[in-house]
């Protein structure tokens, strides 16, 4: 029996990264087009909908995620398919641990509890969902994301930038192990709950880390400067972006990490691409084509 996935947010990093893992792994999949598809007439004959839709560089959150949820939820019910959503960390707040699913929700920003309302808003409608929830997303391809347009953006100078300590451990998430480990929960979806909340802990890192294996690798040390938070916030008033990043300075200075335990049980022969891969991807391309494997 064929089956068929709805990538909602194609063109974005999730979905990119979720419909080529779902193809390789034989599914047929469609691509949501939200300029000219129904949602819900599109989820018609899916067995599972990747909901990788998210307001560019959190744009107006408070409207756009409640619609969209709803938007999903309806087509989920009409169509009978899973949903999987990319979670975050953002509803788990400011307290330093290493979060799991029975982790208390304590959001502290405002993102933290539209997404915690989110998030409940799924569990709620009876709609089976699963919440594969990761920390800041590694996909050296794109280009935009965390490590490359905050923490990476000088490298070509010999610059690193830190945007918060340098001794704090946080979770990373490759995005192409992220979309794999997606893959294998949709397949195994008959044995799931009906709500379930998966951390996938990634590579706990932190910056002084990242910093000493791309110096070590590029044959040059790497000078640290510090991320300038005083620009956003002098612009936080007219600029939406750097208010927004602002707010979540927080998760820079917490320590913490995602609990490896559920995964595991549900996927124990899960392997997550060795780091060394995934930060070679990060270096100018002949500092690539030159370094050797620093850490496996």
């Amino acid at each position: 029996m064929t089956k068929t996935v709805l990538i909602l947010g194609a063109s974005g990093k999730i979905g990119t990264h979720s419909a080529r893992a779902f193809e390789a792994a034989g599914w047929t999949v469609r691509r949501f087009d939200r300029k000219t598809d129904d949602m819900t007439q599109a989820a018609m004959g899916c067995d599972v909908i990747v909901n990788g839709m998210n307001p560019p560089k959190y744009h107006n959150w408070a409207e756009i995620i409640p619609q969209i949820t709803r938007d999903v939820i309806a087509a989920a019910r009409a169509s009978g398919a899973t949903v999987v959503i990319p979670g975050n960390v953002y509803v788990y707040g400011d307290t330093a641990g290493e979060w799991s699913e029975t982790t208390p929700h304590r959001p502290c920003s405002r993102k933290g509890r539209i997404r915690d309302e989110m998030e409940r808003a799924y569990r709620d409608s009876g709609v089976q969902t699963i919440i594969l929830r990761a920390g800041n997303f590694l996909d050296p391809e794109s280009g935009d994301d965390v490590m490359t347009a905050m923490v990476l953006a000088r490298l070509d100078k010999g610059r690193m930038m830190y945007p918060g300590p340098g001794d704090v451990v946080t979770p990373w998430c490759y995005l192409p192990d992220w979309a794999r480990a997606a893959v294998a929960l949709a397949e195994m979806r008959d044995a799931l709950g009906r709500f379930e909340d998966v951390p996938f802990p990634g590579h706990a890192l932190s910056l002084d880390e990242v910093r000493a294996w791309l110096s070590a690798a590029m044959g040059r040390p790497i000078r640290r400067t510090s991320f300038p938070w005083w620009a956003l916030r002098l612009a936080a008033p007219v600029w939406e972006l750097g208010r927004e990043l602002t707010e979540m300075r927080y998760l820079c200075d917490t320590p913490h990490t995602l609990a490896p335990k559920r995964l595991e049980a549900l996927l124990p022969g899960f392997r997550p691409t060795p780091l060394d891969t995934v930060l070679r991807g990060y270096l100018p391309e002949a500092a690539a084509s030159a370094a050797a494997p620093v850490r496996a």
